[in-house]
């Protein structure tokens, strides 16, 4: 099918990064960083994964990406497609959709590679 790439990232670091469909998980869904025994935690450790998503919406929100990815793909200019996902810190929400949306496409035939531009950073105190 096409190549995709997906960033996750935190809004509390820098600008989100340049893509064709930027997606904000910060509003709308339940940070594991307030549970102090999953804030030191990020997508790697499965109880944040589980926590991101087991929250209502998020399934949903994989397969409406997952959608739009695959128009974006079909349009009459190829290329590769560009999804850059973030969340407040860029270790929680942000990583673990970004890892469920590439399982979903690349069991459509999409080739993916996910890259985590803050995950590795330091928690962000707030």
């Amino acid at each position: 099918m096409s190549v995709v790439e997906i960033v996750s990232f935190g809004y509390l670091h820098d600008e989100p990064p340049a893509a064709h469909l930027t997606i904000d998980l910060r509003h709308h869904f339940r940070d594991p960083h307030v549970s102090p025994e999953l804030r030191y935690m990020s997508a790697d450790d499965e109880p944040v994964r589980a926590a991101v998503l087991n929250t209502p919406g998020i399934a949903a929100l994989v397969e409406a990406i997952a959608a739009a990815v695959t128009a974006f793909a079909s349009g009459p200019s190829a290329g590769t497609v560009t999804v850059a996902d973030g969340c407040a810190g860029g270790r929680h929400r942000a990583p673990a959709f970004a890892r469920a949306l590439a399982e979903r496409l690349t069991a459509a035939g999409h080739s993916v590679t996910v890259s985590h531009r803050d995950m590795a950073k330091a928690v962000v105190r707030r």
